[in-house]
């Protein structure tokens, strides 16, 4: 089998673990490392975006996975080394026998839809939790607008918004009141980050609508956020599509119990 390691650098854990890793599976199986990862090891690394493995094994938490299925389609498999690592699967302690159920195929495959992103007809990063809108200043309302397959959902002064995807949904969107979403269900969630109107509620979309989102101020930045990991400023000339994407976010699992997870992780 062909593996890759992408794990987060500044964590001094996660190089103890990747390498413990890549001694398991040295002999038998081809592994590669991320660049990062691999400068640390004193290694020769492999672009996240050229892994053309079976799976991906990300050490770190969940901005490591999120990092890696921006730039990669392969079946992630996550291993714990950051705080609540809601998109992980098992902990450092298990790598040995989680390594062999991974070799053995002994896995589920939990598969999760993406946002497609594109802005003035340019396509950018799928996001697999969420793309956020902020204002590109601290404490300075903007005013947007956000239709729906062409019909005006709602024109609001706020800091911004969060559209996620049910995986998301138990991310930041969660922060702002938004609700949790079973990931098997086909929806979009519309959140705003401290609208500047009584009774503004979240709205559940369906998965396959059109989402186009505008900023109404003239002169004025915000900022467009990719799963936390990417920046964009963007202004009233811009127009920001969002649509279910063709690609799916992979994740091998074990256990396939989605509110399991939740009473773990105490949400």
């Amino acid at each position: 089998m062909k593996f890759g390691i992408v794990a987060n650098p500044e964590i001094k854990r996660s190089i103890i673990v990747t390498e413990k890793i890549y001694n398991y599976l040295k002999t038998d199986h081809e592994v590669m490392i991320d660049e990062k990862t691999a400068k640390r090891l004193k290694m020769k690394g492999v672009k996240i975006e050229d892994m053309d493995v079976d799976i991906i094994i990300t050490v770190g938490g969940d901005g490591t996975v999120l990092r890696t299925l921006q730039k990669n389609n392969k079946p992630v498999f996550a291993i714990n080394t950051g705080k609540l690592g809601f998109l992980t699967e098992v902990l450092p302690v298990d790598i040995e026998s989680s390594l062999e159920r991974l070799i053995s195929g002994n896995y589920y495959l939990d598969k999760r839809k993406k946002l497609k992103v594109i802005i003035n007809g340019k396509r950018y990063f799928d996001c697999t939790n969420e793309l956020v809108i902020h204002t590109a200043e601290i404490a300075k309302l903007r005013t947007y607008a956000i239709y729906i397959d062409g019909e005006l959902l709602e024109d609001l002064r706020a800091d911004g918004f969060i559209v996620s995807t049910p995986t998301g949904s138990t991310s930041y969107a969660l922060s702002t009141g938004g609700p949790i979403v079973d990931p098997r269900i086909n929806a979009f969630v519309i959140t705003y980050i401290a609208p500047f109107r009584l009774g503004s509620s979240s709205h559940v979309v369906p998965s396959n609508s059109i989402l186009e989102l505008h900023l109404l101020d003239q002169r004025k930045k915000s900022v467009v956020v990719f799963d936390g990991q990417v920046q964009k400023k963007v202004s009233k000339k811009d127009v920001i599509t969002l649509t279910e994407s063709e690609n799916e976010a992979v994740f091998i699992r074990f256990n396939l119990n989605f509110y399991e997870k939740m009473r773990e992780k105490r949400i």
